[in-house]
């Protein structure tokens, strides 16, 4: 759909044997024909041409139950992973943590879907000091969103936790030169859970699911947390912070243990986290860990199903020992080797006891920087929507655990 850029109509006409089929092109053809045009003079790409407008498959029944079911889930999916591009692309003096979930709020409203937003006067009286202490830095105070979608029918409760720091400059680890333009994308993972839970939502799939947004600017400023600050995070553990810029752990663990408290049937957190994963995995892929091989592997599966390039990766013990600190109950920086590994490992210690957990490092994925390719857009991507809403899917159908 990016080569038919200005074309008002298009027709597809490829082979349909089933409504799965009609779903997919209709998923492709609106994934492809994103644009992000919100600061451009009229709605136009690079050329001066619209996004493509209209799409008809040709071959499908339209009046045919299943086939019509296919398309409207492949709209309400697509709809709300374009959201979550948009809300990527967004520069961040326009979307602060504050922004953020006030979109949030809108849209839970629209849906049906109870929501929760604590502010910083919240956050200090529930003694968040992961959210708290990465967003100090900042003139736009942190925020954490609960958006909590119920089904009369669910037997199963999914909690999906996003890393939102809506941009990082490191903090007073100053992120180098070269690294620093592309991080209003560092909130790529709150804006996968925001999609997902709306996205479950308007398919009305019979599966519990809550939404955890973290969200939080990272700036270096006379009231940020410096490295050697020890924080006390919202479940007791202190953490001694050795690097303001690995705070995506810090912000996630306090919303794992928010998460981990309402005893969810599982847990699955998205974050841009590391580099380490990107030098692992390349700009295609995301990694899996998790505390449990089963479910790892269903994720796997189920991101392989909807298109998205994942691969499971390990949570070797012998990397806990190089959090040990010396001061605090565990350091926010262990070995440099296998850093995509230390930080799962981190937030492994924030998950609750006998929860199932997973956890999606999607730094690779979440931006893409070089040009478009397939229904990719240059930009933010909308990386782990489709899977997170799948494992909804599964749930739901009483196929997933």
């Amino acid at each position: 759909a990016r080569a038919l850029t200005g074309a008002k109509k298009a027709a597809f006409a490829l082979p349909l044997a089933d409504a799965a089929d009609a779903g997919a092109i209709a998923e492709g053809a609106l994934l492809g024909a994103y644009s992000f045009d919100a600061y451009k003079g009229g709605a136009k790409d690079a050329k001066g041409k619209a996004p493509l407008g209209e799409v008809a498959l040709l071959g499908g029944k339209p009046r045919d139950k299943e086939y019509k079911a296919a398309v409207e889930r492949a709209l309400a999916v697509t709809e709300e992973l374009n959201r979550a591009r948009d809300l990527i692309n967004t520069p961040p003096n326009d979307l602060d943590p504050e922004a953020f979930a006030a979109v949030a709020q809108t849209a839970a409203k629209e849906h049906g879907i109870k929501v929760e937003v604590l502010d910083e006067k919240a956050l200090e009286k529930g003694g968040y000091g992961g959210i708290l202490g990465v967003g100090a830095g900042s003139a736009a105070g942190p925020r954490l969103v609960k958006l909590s979608y119920t089904h009369a029918d669910a037997t199963k409760h999914l909690a999906f936790v996003g890393k939102g720091i809506t941009y990082d400059s490191g903090g007073i680890s100053l992120k180098p030169a070269g690294h620093n333009e592309t991080m209003k994308c560092d909130m790529s993972g709150a804006a996968a859970v925001f999609a997902a839970v709306v996205a479950a939502a308007r398919l009305g799939l019979a599966v519990n699911v809550t939404g955890w947004l973290a969200l939080a600017e990272n700036m270096p400023s006379g009231s940020a947390t410096r490295p050697g600050d020890v924080l006390r995070m919202y479940s007791g553990k202190t953490v001694e912070v050795l690097n303001t810029d690995a705070e995506g752990r810090l912000v996630l663990a306090d919303a794992l243990w928010a998460a981990s408290a309402e005893k969810p049937d599982a847990i699955v957190d998205v974050a841009t986290l590391t580099g380490a994963m990107v030098l692992a995995l390349g700009s295609r892929t995301f990694g899996v860990m998790a505390n449990d091989e089963a479910f790892r592997s269903a994720i796997v599966e189920a991101a392989d199903e909807v298109g998205e390039p994942s691969w499971p990766m390990p949570l070797p013990e012998h990397l806990r020992k190089g959090m040990d600190s010396p001061t605090a109950d565990i350091a926010n920086m262990g070995e440099r080797m296998g850093g995509g590994l230390v930080a799962g490992l981190f937030l492994r210690e924030f998950v609750g006891e006998g929860i199932t957990w997973a956890h999606l490092d999607i730094a690779g994925p979440a931006f893409n920087e070089g040009g478009p390719f397939g229904y990719t857009p240059k930009g933010g991507t909308g990386s782990a929507v489709r899977t997170l809403v799948r494992l909804a899917e599964l749930t739901a159908a009483g196929d997933l655990g």
